[in-house]
């Protein structure tokens, strides 16, 4: 702007030259001129010298405000080639350009420039919003991209049409983003996908399937006895071992398959375009052949295998991803159950059976709300003495529709589903119960015993919650038996050191179904037992089998040696009686002497001092 003191000036110089020409000089006139202009000169040199002050002072604050902003502000030319009019400091650290250098850049070399035209264009449209968000990469001096959110607009700057943008670096938000994405979708100690992940690509591969007519196979693994691992190295060790096969595992997929850690020690796989069937047995197998060599986990080698449940899929419609991992999971979980190193193929007869479990987990719980067990007791008989020296207590499940439910169809879905806790102590506390109030009414003190389950014999306060049954019942230790399996004892030092807390508790302990599982009498002598119990299975076939007379024989003198008792379970017939007590067998306990009873036909036969059959 020219100041006005400037123009008045001009003015004045050119109303002297017209005053000057004229003939004669009118003075009056040009000094009556100077005396008016005079004062307006000088009134509008200092209103000029004002504004420019203030003005300059405006433009500080402004600068100083804007500079204070976290948030980088950009005006750009909306005309070729779209400079930089304006920027603040942020914008500066942002692009790592200084000030004046960013005056002088072009916005292609920031940002996409067709983007920007864009942008532009529709802002100049009638009827477009005034302000819109849009998420930007913007490029910085040293070429590095960066993801921005702008917040952009129209605006006119000294008469002409510019873009103002204010924009927000999404670096560390996106950061964050991914982070959060790869702790949803991924495992961390593994570094495979998840459960989650698994499930969406999943799906994928099976609408491909479903339009090409193809198929896919689904696979569930299960490290056989991993916890053994766990327990025997530590935890660490099975974290080692577990970030060794998810490598195996890698290598055994293509890159159309698909692996994943879904919990545990469980890994799921799929591979697509599989449609025959001999194609399943060839994947299970190439998984074998992974786990062949052993694992160095620090100083140890270990040979491991593994349990494969398999689902196949060809495109049926109704099939979700869930639904194949549901089949592969009970194909799994009956590959564990026929043995370890095996795998199955899921089919509808499987789906059938894991229904049925369901349903009997369900009705196990409501039971247990219920109070729908019940102990009957079988006598134990001493064969010398034909008196009944002691009795077990089995559980029976009174199903309201069912009727009596045996044992045998309820007590593994109650291990597998973690309610044998609780049956088992409710066991423990009846038995207890019903042994001290039979004492109490005058009738021959008998040991009851009880059977430990694999679950309840690894709780770890198993010596806690046996002490506290005996504290509420108030029966003296010495009445109450546990018994316990062979497999049980396969960890020799666990099960050694869980033994002897439980005998210093007073009670006795005896190992039932012994020549059936792993232990033998050597090792028996470093467990605090009390008796043994041959298995119903040799005692079956004594009469008839050679071997199976010739075992027994056997196991009665060995546990002689050892100084235990030895009981004969099973037994039904006088032959097989006299047999045992031809061989030097302590106790029996069989349907010779009697069925298990219920608590009051117990009584009746405890009040008679029941003897053996002659």
């Amino acid at each position: 702007m020219i100041p006005p003191v400037v123009v008045g000036l001009a003015a004045c110089g050119s109303l002297f030259e017209v005053i000057r020409n004229l003939q004669p000089p009118p003075l009056v006139v040009f000094f009556s001129c100077c005396a008016l202009l005079v004062p307006w000169l000088l009134y509008t040199h200092f209103r000029h010298s004002a504004t420019l002050a203030k003005e300059r002072g405006f433009s500080a604050v402004y600068r100083e405000l804007i500079d204070q902003v976290n948030d980088a502000i950009l005006v750009i030319s909306a005309k070729s080639p779209h400079r930089i009019l304006e920027c603040n400091q942020a914008a500066s650290a942002w692009l790592g350009y200084s000030y004046d250098e960013l005056l002088r850049v072009e916005v292609g070399k920031i940002a996409d420039e067709s983007q920007i035209m864009e942008l532009m264009k529709r802002k100049s449209s009638p009827g477009s919003a005034q302000t819109e968000y849009r998420e930007i990469h913007y490029r910085t001096k040293d070429g590095r991209l960066a993801p921005a959110e702008v917040n952009i607009r129209m605006i006119r700057l000294q008469g002409q049409r510019a873009l103002l943008a204010i924009g927000r670096d999404l670096t560390e938000r996106k950061r964050m983003e991914n982070r959060i994405r790869h702790m949803a979708y991924y495992d961390d100690l593994t570094g495979l996908p998840n459960r989650r992940l698994f499930r969406e690509k999943l799906e994928e591969v099976m609408v491909a399937a479903r339009a090409q007519n193809g198929g896919a196979a689904v696979l569930y693994l299960d490290i056989d006895r991993f916890k053994l691992v766990n327990d025997s190295f530590g935890h660490d060790y099975g974290d080692m071992l577990l970030m060794q096969v998810a490598e195996r595992f890698v290598r055994c997929v293509g890159e159309d398959d698909f692996v994943a850690r879904t919990e545990g020690d469980e890994f799921a796989m799929f591979y697509a375009g599989v449609t025959a069937k001999e194609r399943l047995e060839q994947l299970a197998e190439g998984i074998y052949h992974s786990l062949e060599q052993p694992f160095q986990i620090g100083q140890f080698q270990i040979h491991i295998t593994a349990s494969i449940g398999i689902a196949h899929y060809l495109g049926e419609q109704g099939e979700t991803a869930d639904l194949m991992m549901k089949y592969a999971d009970i194909a799994l979980s009956r590959a564990k159950e026929t043995g370890k190193n095996t795998h199955q193929i899921f089919n509808s007869d499987m789906n059938k059976i894991s229904l049925t479990k369901l349903t009997l987990e369900s009705e196990l719980r409501q039971a247990i709300r219920n109070n729908e067990f019940m102990l009957v007791y079988q006598p134990q008989v001493h064969l010398e003495k034909g008196a009944i020296v002691g009795m077990e207590a089995l559980i029976r499940w009174n199903h309201p529709v069912r009727g009596l439910v045996s044992p045998g169809d309820f007590i593994p879905i109650a291990e597998e589903t973690g309610l044998i806790a609780p049956i088992g102590k409710w066991v423990l506390m009846e038995a207890c119960r019903q042994n001290k109030q039979w004492q109490d009414s005058g009738l021959p003190a008998v040991p009851v015993s009880v059977n430990l389950s694999m679950g309840q014999f690894l709780q770890h306060d198993l010596k806690g919650i046996i002490h506290a049954v005996l504290e509420d019942t108030q029966l003296p230790a010495q009445f109450l038996e546990l018994e316990i399996t062979e497999s049980m004892t396969m960890d020799v030092d666990f099960a050694t050191k869980s033994l002897k807390e439980l005998k210093s508790l007073g009670v006795q302990i005896s190992i039932d179904d012994f020549g059936t599982g792993y232990s033998s009498l050597h090792l028996l002598k470093k467990f605090p037992i009390d008796k043994l119990k041959i298995d119903r299975s040799f005692v079956r076939d004594i009469m008839c089998d050679p071997n199976d007379a010739a075992i027994v024989a056997t196991i009665i003198s060995m546990t002689h040696h050892l100084n235990l008792l030895v009981i004969a379970e099973g037994v039904e017939t006088r032959e097989q009686m006299h047999f045992l007590r031809d061989n030097q067998c302590n106790l029996i306990q069989g349907y010779w002497c009697s069925p298990p009873l219920p608590a009051a036909e117990m009584q009746k036969m405890l009040k008679k001092s029941h003897s053996l059959p002659a």
